[in-house]
């Protein structure tokens, strides 16, 4: 039997809507056991890329999050030291890295560019899952209703959202794995039903 599955869940802060002409500013992510667990976190702020330039409408939303900007500008490193060390924090979880995000079309295209472009390789591959779309398999409903204040109260833990990429990378990996108990919870149900 192979190594279990570990979740990480993960937040990117931007400056722009993709990478390469934008910079990734900070990333957080939250390693979380199937059973709910946080086991481990990492989070880092970067330095931008060299020839790129912040996205006008990105920048000015960033104006009106004075406290997130400021954390995310903080001690900022290369890119490349940073995804090195990433990589090598992704390898060495207890178990088998599962990409986690919401939006993940986001997220994991920033976490993957910068990963080959400065670590050379992606412990995630090409896969990531996204919240939003296993909300919606677990509710039944149409993706685009699928958004956070229709799902129910019991998945949100105590976490909230800060724009702070660790802080929103734990407040994700607890949702997800509320989600994850309570379709384990549906199954069991569902095999004693039929037992």
């Amino acid at each position: 039997m192979g190594r279990p599955e570990i979740y990480v869940s993960t937040d990117v802060e931007t400056d722009g809507p993709i990478p390469g002409p934008h910079s990734m500013l900070s990333f957080g992510s939250a390693a979380f056991t199937a059973d709910g667990r946080l086991a481990a976190t990492f989070s880092a702020n970067l330095q931008t890329l060299p020839d790129a330039a912040g996205h006008p409408d990105t920048m000015a939303w960033w104006e009106t999050q004075p406290e997130a900007w400021a954390a995310c500008r903080a001690d900022t490193e290369h890119p490349e030291s940073v995804m090195v060390r990433y990589r090598s924090w992704l390898e060495e979880l207890p178990g088998r890295p599962v990409f986690v995000g919401y939006p993940a079309a986001f997220d994991f295209m920033f976490v993957y560019w910068y990963l080959i472009r400065f670590a050379g390789s992606s412990p995630f591959a090409h896969s990531a899952l996204d919240l939003k779309t296993y909300a919606m398999a677990l509710l039944g409903t149409d993706y685009r209703a699928t958004v956070k204040r229709a799902m129910p109260r019991r998945w949100f833990g105590a976490a909230r959202h800060t724009h702070v990429a660790l802080d929103d990378a734990i407040e994700q990996g607890e949702l997800f794995c509320a989600m994850l108990a309570e379709r384990a919870g549906e199954t069991n149900r569902l095999r004693a039903g039929s037992a």
